[in-house]
């Protein structure tokens, strides 16, 4: 999703007794910023239905966010293989807040900082990496849905060639710099079947060992996901997960309190399109079933569309609909949100061009279900009768953004 930029610092190094070349420096991020607020306050309020595990995104962000990383290649050997060192910055400030990047509104943590040996000739061209870093994910972008992220402190050999697969193991302590408490998780993964042309199917397992703290549990999860590659001038991917105990996150580390009978499967379809140079989208659909002996079953649903036409090389007028729907034993749930978006997109018409400059307004409408689910679960929340729009049932906020990535 990101484009490729490169700053071109050249380093120079004296000549060792191990024969290699300097590289450049890579600076590489994302970025998004703006101002709204909703026509009940002074402050934009976000919309996103209790015990949904995304929200649709476009004009209902209500935060700062940035990631600014650099990448050193640090030596090229005679084989080709490559010494890299990555870190990242991470940077959140919600709206309305004072940007300091710490305390209850807002943070400012190392994400990403691990050395990598990549191009390795005796791993058939695979890596080795140990550290922090982002691993494997796969997200939904018109959702911010990360519905299968490896992402680990720990260390993996990744991608080893056999047979015309890649073979890739991790083994990690934190999933982020958010958990908790350590808990040692292993995540298999193979990939390159080839399915059809363009197609490309992949399989992933996790196993969560048991930490041994009180009544904690091991679990583990397993993930099917297929590719396709010029789908209308664009990407369509399937994935179909599973999981039990602590393997009810799907890809992360889910509560080591769950055992084995609790477990959680998902259904994830989304595309992108780009049929003409201004017509492009995406599209997405979600199904989750949970089941837990506490009386937490629910079931997720999640269906949006984000077209995107081009008026002009650089005007888009971009819109989202979303819908979010959990039916649980206190009722059925339901949040539906729309918005429209004028934007300056200077890169070009395509939907993944950036940067955008966004002018916007979202509306949302929700039932009494998910109106006494956040009075529960989230006090002060846009849904709750206690948040901007206290006791009705829809909203609506304006505001500006930007959003840009660079490589």
């Amino acid at each position: 999703m990101k484009k490729t930029t490169r700053l071109g610092l050249a380093v120079s190094l004296a000549s060792l007794a191990m024969p290699f070349t300097a590289q450049a420096l890579d600076f590489n991020g994302y970025v998004r910023s703006g101002i709204g607020e909703s026509t009940a306050s002074e402050s934009q309020a976000c919309f996103q239905l209790p015990g949904a595990a995304s929200k649709f995104r476009l004009g209902n962000e209500c935060e700062q966010y940035a990631e600014l990383g650099l990448r050193q290649d640090l030596f090229t050997m005679d084989d080709g293989s490559v010494l890299s060192v990555e870190g990242m910055a991470a940077l959140y400030n919600e709206y309305d807040h004072t940007p300091k990047f710490t305390g209850d509104h807002g943070f400012a943590r190392l994400v990403q900082a691990y050395a990598e040996w990549s191009n390795v000739a005796a791993l058939n061209n695979g890596s080795l990496w140990a550290g922090r870093r982002f691993y494997k994910r796969n997200d939904i972008h018109i959702s911010d849905f990360y519905y299968w992220n490896q992402s680990a402190t720990g260390a993996g050999i990744e991608n080893v060639e056999i047979g015309g697969l890649q073979y890739s193991y991790a083994f990690s302590r934190k999933d982020s710099v958010f958990q908790e408490n350590y808990t040692n998780r292993h995540d298999f993964n193979v990939g390159g079947f080839d399915t059809n042309p363009n197609g490309e199917l992949q399989f992933g397992v996790s196993y969560i060992a048991d930490p041994d703290r009180g009544d904690s549990n091991s679990g583990w999860s397993v993930t099917a996901q297929h590719e396709q590659i010029g789908f209308l001038g664009g990407s369509n991917t399937f994935a179909v997960q599973y999981g039990e105990g602590p393997g009810t996150g799907l890809g992360y580390t889910g509560d080591v309190t769950l055992d084995e009978s609790a477990k959680s499967w998902r259904v994830v379809e989304f595309f992108d399109w780009q049929v003409t140079p201004r017509f492009g989208g995406q599209f997405q659909a979600v199904y989750q079933k949970d089941t837990r002996q506490d009386g937490g079953d629910q079931d997720w649903i999640s269906v949006g569309v984000r077209p995107v036409y081009a008026l002009t090389e650089e005007f888009k007028l971009v819109a989202e609909l979303g819908h979010d729907q959990i039916d649980a034993e206190a009722g059925t749930r339901k949040l539906t949100k729309f918005t429209i978006a004028p934007t300056w997109s200077p890169a070009g018409p395509e939907f993944w061009a950036r940067p955008e400059f966004r002018l916007y307004y979202t509306y949302a409408q929700w039932n009494d279900a998910a109106q006494e689910a956040a009075n529960l679960m989230a006090t002060g929340s846009a849904l709750s009768e206690t948040g901007a729009f206290g006791s009705a049932q829809h909203g609506s906020n304006f505001g500006v953004q930007v959003e840009y990535w660079w490589d």
